[in-house]
């Protein structure tokens, strides 16, 4: 029998609801609904439309910050050297609290991915508690130089490994990981390879499986265009779904116009396929559940405390499922996002980040955080005015980017 618990987490200000479940895989598999989402049956219908830009002012500026507000923590930029080249590791907060590793998704990097959830008000008590590493793939920064020419991009099993270099680097003990879709599949492997160090996930469009024939396919051609004619109508189309889902592509046109502007200028084409190629070639995780307690030690798992989240109409919810499956329900949150596509850090941040703060209490930090109260259309103004973007401010879901 699934057993349902809600979070306390203050609806009022964005609708639908968050369920927290401890469940069996086929009672989430019913859940998540009868029918499977197929990428074809996703990708049909999705038309290109000439619409008009937005204000991008500060995306072109690598060094441009995450937070813009005074009452925020400062960021620094530094580089790490890894076995793969330098990458580019933005550090926000006092280097003396505890860390928290961020990691973004295919064709996003630290400001296009976590600048928009972290200039979120609701944010700023929890990010005065820790200091926040905000890594970068290889090539993947904005303003990056093309890779060379034969530079063999490393597979995603090799890949988790960069955080190892920054680990070192910064000297941290232990840190909470904080992913997104690619990102959230390299901390789940390095967490795999290297417990010690990780003391907690959060796992956003996490996938645990080797892709589909259908997204390999989806993925070669973009792969073909990036590399041949660079970021394409096609490319731009596939990438967006994959960040949103169709139900967010149809009804939130302002938040996808940006991202798929952001696409058009900032991307590195080049350097993309070759992180889009190592991703699709990416193997299974070879995770499984094992509720023995006499043989759980030695079981392939994540062993440190995982809140893994998927959007409601989120492409990837039931690959969330899937991996909900396979991991241990004692150290383990399965959370459902309602009202939401797959970029969940924009279409409902105020959600978000009570689920964070309550999982981060749950491993004894910011335990004097209270439940917070946002006014959503006084921080939409706030936002509107930090980015010059017009757009009607009643609506529920609008994007939290403020270059």
């Amino acid at each position: 029998m699934a057993s349902y618990r809600k979070l306390d987490i203050d609806d009022s200000n964005a609708g639908g609801e968050v369920i927290l479940q401890t469940k069996t895989l086929e009672a989430q598999v019913k859940d998540a609904g009868a029918t499977h989402l197929n990428s074809d049956d996703m990708l049909m219908g999705i038309s290109v439309t000439d619409t008009k830009p937005r204000d991008f002012d500060g995306f072109e500026e690598s060094k441009a910050p995450l937070l813009n507000k005074g009452d925020t923590p400062s960021y620094e930029i530094e580089y790490v050297h890894t076995d793969f080249g330098t990458i580019l590791v933005a550090v926000q907060g006092d280097k003396k609290k505890p860390a928290i590793i961020t990691m973004h998704d295919i064709g996003l990097n630290h400001v296009s991915c976590f600048q928009g959830f972290f200039n979120f008000s609701d944010m700023q008590p929890i990010l005065h508690n820790f200091c926040v590493y905000h890594v970068n793939a290889p090539g993947q920064e904005q303003g990056a130089a093309q890779l060379p020419e034969g530079f063999q991009y490393p597979e995603m099993e090799a890949l988790s490994e960069i955080f190892t270099n920054v680990v070192e680097h910064f000297a941290l003990k232990k840190f909470i990981g904080f992913g997104m879709g690619a990102g959230a599949n390299l901390l789940a492997r390095y967490e795999l390879n290297h417990h010690e160090y990780v003391e907690g996930l959060v796992l956003v469009n996490c996938v645990s499986t080797q892709s589909t024939w259908t997204e390999w396919a989806q993925q070669k051609l973009s792969n073909f265009y990036l590399r041949g004619r660079g970021m394409t109508s096609y490319t731009q189309e596939y990438l967006l779904w994959h960040y949103f889902g169709r139900e967010t592509m149809e009804t939130n046109h302002d938040l996808v116009t940006v991202f798929r502007e952001y696409l058009a200028k900032s991307v590195n084409p080049f350097n993309l396929s070759l992180f889009i190629n190592s991703y699709i070639r990416r193997s299974d995780m070879r995770i499984n559940r094992e509720l023995d307690p006499t043989k759980l030690k030695n079981t392939r798992t994540l062993k440190c405390d995982v809140m893994l989240i998927g959007g409601g109409s989120s492409p990837h919810i039931d690959d969330t499922v899937e991996m909900n499956g396979r991991l241990n329900p004692a150290n383990s949150t399965w959370i459902k996002m309602s009202d939401c596509g797959g970029m969940i850090l924009e279409e409902q941040p105020a959600k978000l980040c009570e689920s964070f703060r309550l999982f981060l209490q749950g491993m004894g930090y910011a335990t004097t955080l209270m439940k917070i109260k946002t006014d959503v259309k006084h921080y939409e103004q706030e936002a509107l005015k930090a980015s010059d973007v017009k757009c009607d401010i009643n609506q529920p879901q609008v994007s939290a980017i403020s270059c």
